[in-house]
Parts: C-alpha cells; sequence; structure tokens
C-alpha cells in the first residue's frame, strides 16, 4: 500500500483494510511538507496498519526544484517518472514481505495530467515486476487501484461514507503548521469539497499541530 497524507491514498487504505492485512510504504522525498509526512504516519496509526515504512529519497525532485528543467503541460509538483520509482520500491517491499498486491490511491482525474497513471502503464509495470522476480511471479503480484475511475469529489464522498480520518489529512503544497489556503493544494482541497457536498472538518475546527 502505498500511502501519503492526501485523501486519495487515505480512502484507498482504508478499503484495502477492510479486505486484507495492510503494510504502508511512504516515500519522503525533496520538498516534501513535513506536515504531509505527518499525517501519512498519523493515518497509519489510526488504521493500524502491520507495518509503515518511510522511505526517504533526499536526491528525487519536482519539477519546480530541478534548475532548466520545465516539461510543458505538467504542475511544479511533478516528479520526473515517479511512479515508476515508487512502484519499483513498492514490488521490493512485496517481494521481501510476501504482499500479493501493491494498492495506489490515484482517483480518475490524475490521469489527465499525467501520463504514468495510466491503465497501459501500470499494466507493462506489473508485468516487469513478475517477469523479474520469481517469488512475485508465483504470488500472481498485482497493482490495484481502487479509485482509478472515480473523481476527487467522488472519493471524497466514499470517504465520508466508511469513516476516513479526513481531519487527518494533508492538501497543502508549503511546509507550514497549518493549511495556507492558498496554494493549487488547498484552492483544489476546498473546490472538492463543495462539490462533494460535505464539510472538510478541517474548516470546521482548528488543524491539529503534529
Amino acid at each position: 500500500m502505498l500511502l501519503s497524507g492526501g485523501i486519495d491514498s487515505a480512502t484507498a487504505l482504508y478499503l484495502t483494510k477492510r479486505r486484507m492485512g495492510v503494510r504502508a510504504l511512504t516515500f519522503e522525498y525533496n520538498g516534501l511538507a513535513r506536515r504531509e509526512l505527518g499525517a501519512a504516519e498519523a493515518i497509519a496509526s489510526r488504521a493500524g496498519v502491520l507495518e509503515h515504512r518511510i522511505v526517504r529519497l533526499p536526491d528525487l525532485k519536482e519539477t519546480a526544484d530541478i534548475p532548466g528543467f520545465r516539461p510543458q503541460g505538467l504542475p511544479p509538483t511533478y516528479i520526473p517518472l515517479r511512479n515508476g520509482i515508487f512502484y519499483s520500491f513498492a514490488a521490493s517491499y512485496a517481494e521481501e514481505t510476501g504482499a500479493a498486491s501493491i494498492v495506489g490511491g490515484h482517483n480518475g482525474d490524475d490521469s489527465r495530467v499525467f501520463t504514468d497513471v495510466s491503465p497501459e502503464f501500470f499494466g507493462s509495470l506489473q508485468k516487469a515486476f513478475r517477469s523479474g522476480s520469481q517469488i512475485l511471479r508465483r504470488n500472481r503480484l498485482q497493482i490495484a487501484r481502487p479509485l482509478q475511475h472515480l473523481k476527487k469529489p467522488e472519493v471524497i464522498r466514499l470517504a465520508a461514507t466508511m469513516k476516513v480520518p479526513l481531519d487527518l489529512t494533508w492538501s497543502c503544497h508549503r511546509d507550514s503548521e497549518r493549511h495556507c489556503w492558498e496554494c493549487d493544494g488547498c484552492l483544489s482541497r476546498v473546490r472538492c469539497f463543495k462539490e462533494a457536498g460535505i464539510a472538510d472538518p478541517l474548516k470546521a475546527k482548528p488543524e491539529k499541530i503534529t
């Protein structure tokens, strides 16, 4: 299970833990908001995962932090081939622990921006992992994306019905103690909660400081 501090990962985690034991994997890369890492740890603890492992990749950077790298049509938070990197670590973790599934929280809106969330990409990646590991091949490793056909407001509605701790999630792109409510991440959160018709618990009460 790939876990960030966001709403999508938290929702996918709660969906998955209904059916199987879950180990969570979070990546701490260059520029990651400290509060997002704290949110991932809090969500994993609340969900009661078997293990929450943090992989630190200090040299992995977002586009905005890479001098001279400005790919057209991609946001400044884009990380070059991010999912290829993250899922390779997850496959290694799955081989180590004997897991038969890797679960990611990508929603249906992600594919409009990122090409490394397409069915073709993950189909090829799953095939590569099986061909490169007799353990993963024997376990018939699957890459699952339970939210892939849902838009973000639909994910929020689903999360609310499952009692996902949305008050623990983190959406801000800035590294501060509280959401700034001005960056793209915050504005998207406000818009999606409004479209979902759900009250954001972070707007209803002061945010917790971890």
